[in-house]
């Protein structure tokens, strides 16, 4: 049997093997030396790099057409659904027309009476002011002829001696009357016909030509009652049913052509300097895995007025049809390139002094570096290095981000801390 004494004695030696162990333990950590970093490394490479631009943009069509009546009037018949694919020219939608198509037969009844006037006018028929004016012309150049006769037989007599050369006197100032109004008439007749005639003619021209303008306008008002599409492309609105009223002007069917389609974007006009036409690009689309390759087909020749940025129009071929208008995409376009540039990874570069840039060098003391770098162009990949380190420098790509300078490292492999953490937690559950 224990007795009180015996049982505070063995308590007090398991107190003191306790604080000795406790003891033992920090002396121990105190000992150990700090652990290294695990950290991956790699040299600069050179290359050719291509400064990024980046921007959000809207898919629209390369074409569209809302097609709107120009009469209002019942919808006759409608030839194509919603999706539809059309072409350039295709029938559509047409209206009712029979009022328009009675107007327009009317119109070719008056142009065909007014090619008959106008024939009749210049080729059958003499006007009554012309033929007076030739029979008062030939009445007196009948006059002149007696006048004339009447002269020379009084000139015959007063050489006779049967009369006097008053009554010669008499004749002969007759005569002279007679040719000058048989002249003036002839002149008159002459004047008469080319006028009339002339003035009948135009007149009847301009009753033929103001038929066939009515005639054009009637045919006009009945082709409006049939829509064609202007382009080809595929039905995309179709609000309106047969039976109901087209009112002129408003849109009744859309069509576009979603064959190609356009990223529009606005970029600064620093960016938009770098650019030129055909130049490539990547359309990167909600849904779809891969960048769409695109190109630039349009630069805005002018600053919008409103933002001062450039409008830039990038080409889409979408012969599939998944691409769909309205859906907003990012774009990445190329800008400057700069040939055989010293760059890095961009997980390499860490925050520096004074609100600089850095990276992590791994030195041959084994030990992490910050060195300041000059950045130059930068993608989501990679970094060009204007100065701050050699190409023979070990940059640290992963496992630097956080680290002081001088901190101890060991170069590894992705994982590797995960290992050595495992391998640790089991060695304390041991």
């Amino acid at each position: 049997m224990r007795t009180p004494t015996t049982r505070l004695l063995s308590t007090a030696g398991v107190l003191a093997f306790a604080l000795l162990s406790v003891s033992g333990c920090k002396k121990k950590e105190q000992e150990a030396p700090d652990p290294a970093v695990t950290v991956q490394v790699a040299q600069p490479t050179r290359g050719d790099i291509s400064e990024e631009i980046t921007a959000d943009a809207l898919l629209a069509p390369l074409s569209q057409a809302a097609i709107s009546p120009r009469i209002s009037a019942p919808i006759r018949a409608e030839y194509v659904q919603r999706g539809a694919h059309v072409r350039r020219g295709q029938l559509l939608v047409t209206l009712e027309d029979r009022d328009l198509q009675g107007s327009a037969l009317d119109s070719r009844g008056a142009v065909l009476s007014a090619e008959a006037n106008y024939t009749a006018m210049t080729q059958a028929t003499v006007p009554e002011e012309v033929t007076k004016a030739q029979a008062d012309a030939t009445q007196l150049k009948t006059a002149l002829e007696v006048a004339h006769r009447t002269t020379v037989e009084r000139q015959n007599l007063f050489k006779q001696g049967a009369i006097s050369g008053r009554d010669v006197d008499t004749a002969v100032a007759a005569e002279a009357q007679a040719k000058a109004a048989y002249e003036t008439a002839q002149v008159h007749a002459v004047n008469v016909a080319r006028t009339t005639r002339k003035t009948d003619a135009q007149t009847a021209q301009g009753q033929l030509t103001s038929a066939k303008g009515r005639l054009v306008n009637a045919q006009a008002q009945a082709s409006y009652a049939n829509l064609h599409s202007p382009i080809n492309g595929v039905v995309t609105d179709r609000p309106m049913f047969p039976g109901e009223t087209a009112a002129a002007g408003t849109p009744i069917i859309t069509v576009m052509d979603t064959s190609s389609l356009l990223a529009k974007l606005h970029l600064a006009q620093a960016a938009a300097q770098k650019l030129s036409l055909g130049k490539k690009a990547e359309v990167h689309v909600p849904g779809v895995d891969d960048a769409v390759e695109a190109t630039v087909s349009f630069i805005g020749p002018a600053l919008d007025p409103g933002s001062t940025t450039v409008e830039v129009w990038l080409k889409l071929t979408n012969a599939d049809g998944r691409l769909k208008v309205g859906t907003p995409v990012h774009v990445v376009l190329s800008g400057t390139t700069v040939p055989y540039a010293l760059q890095v990874p961009a997980k390499a570069i860490v925050p520096g002094k004074e609100s600089g840039s850095a990276v992590m060098v791994a030195g041959a003391d084994g030990a992490a570096h910050r060195k300041a770098v000059t950045l130059g162009i930068r993608t989501a990949d990679a970094v060009q290095i204007l100065s701050g380190i050699a190409p023979t420098d070990n940059v640290i790509t992963d496992g630097g981000y956080g680290l002081d300078d001088g901190t101890k490292i060991k170069i590894g492999k992705p994982g590797d801390d995960d290992d050595a953490k495992s391998g640790d937690d089991g060695k304390d559950k041991d």
